[in-house]
């Protein structure tokens, strides 16, 4: 069976967010890069490294080819509509060259 927590914060029933805030979780927003090829993938979760760990295994359909990952950073956001916002404007053109500019150094 399929636990809430194992789907990824967009696949999750849209009716859940007030059980969320009800218990305290946090979303995240996370960049990872790929150690072999020049693939920068942005995500966004309630558990980071759950997520993380399952693209480093192969588990995500659009990430198994592009492993190894290394971490550029992640951010942590009260509700999904913040967390949401801010992980559109990472995947925009705009926001892919913000990442390449701020973190040079990790990619």
């Amino acid at each position: 069976m399929v636990e809430l927590a194992d789907l990824p914060a967009d696949r999750q029933a849209r009716g859940t967010q007030n059980l969320y805030l009800k218990y305290n979780l946090m979303y995240f927003v996370y960049a990872i890069t790929s150690l072999n090829r020049n693939y920068i993938y942005i995500g966004l979760t309630n558990d980071h490294q759950r997520r993380i760990n399952q693209h480093q295994m192969g588990k995500e359909k659009t990430t198994a080819p592009y492993r190894p990952f290394a971490v550029i950073f992640t951010e942590q956001y009260e509700t999904r509509i913040e967390a949401r916002q801010r992980e559109k404007y990472l995947k925009s053109g705009i926001g892919k060259e913000w990442i390449k500019r701020a973190y040079k150094k990790k990619l």
